[in-house]
């Protein structure tokens, strides 16, 4: 986190950083408050906090989403984690973020509301919150975002409001 901030934060430097971590596929033991999943969320927040303390100002000026590849079931296995499932949590954090608020259509977890009795039923296309972020954040024009970010995408609507302007 703090290398990359270093380059982060620089006038000319790079306005885009991807990170990727590993080890939340966690199909047995996940635990709760003192889990497996509790220590890697800690340790997601630790790292975000290295890298807004490492930002300094430029903090203020960065969004930073944070998204998985697939979702977790609803319900515990049998081994005491989640299976793979449909939808799942994105965040949206940083010192540009508009936040303070939940963007979603909370289905809810009741068996009729899940998706095939077993998942969240997503609400909402992951590729409308990048828009979203891409367009207003970074200046990404909609029809780059349309044509060559998320080809054939149309039905996903960038949202707007997520960052400040």
């Amino acid at each position: 986190m703090k290398a990359a901030a270093g380059f982060l934060r620089q006038e000319d430097g790079p306005r885009v950083a991807v990170f990727d971590t590993t080890g939340w596929d966690t199909h047995a033991n996940e635990g709760g408050a003192e889990g497996q999943l509790a220590g890697r969320l800690k340790a997601l927040d630790a790292g975000l906090a290295q890298l807004k303390d490492a930002l300094g100002p430029a903090w203020s000026d960065t969004a930073v989403l944070l998204v998985t590849e697939f979702g977790r079931t609803a319900a515990v296995n049998g081994t005491r984690g989640t299976d793979h499932g449909t939808a799942a949590a994105a965040f949206l954090v940083g010192g540009a973020v508009a936040g303070g608020r939940v963007v979603a259509d909370w289905p809810g977890l009741s068996q009729r509301a899940l998706y095939q009795g077993r998942d969240l039923n997503a609400t909402l296309d992951l590729r409308s919150v990048f828009k979203g972020v891409l367009a207003e954040h970074l200046g990404v024009a909609p029809r780059a975002l349309e044509e060559q970010v998320f080809p054939e995408s149309a039905a996903a609507k960038a949202l707007r409001g997520l960052t400040r302007a």
